[in-house]
């Protein structure tokens, strides 16, 4: 889990004062460190017992179609 917290940014006090904004961009940039973090969270699943894959938000919408490619 550290590993992919060095490729994930924290920005203070953004977007306004006691904010701690938390930017995937620098793990979404390194296409191995992005590959490996989906490989990793589609092990947490029983594959033949998944129809859809649901991801709420914009984030939620990158790792869900991600996922649905592995």
């Amino acid at each position: 889990m550290s590993y992919y917290k060095e490729h994930i940014e924290s920005i203070q006090d953004f977007p306004k004062e006691g904010i701690l904004y938390r930017d995937i961009q620098p793990l979404l940039e390194n296409h191995t460190v992005f590959m490996d973090a989906v490989k990793d969270m589609g092990r947490l699943v029983d594959y033949k017992h998944v129809k859809y894959w649901v991801g709420i938000e914009s984030r939620g919408f990158i790792f869900a179609s991600a996922l649905s490619m592995i």
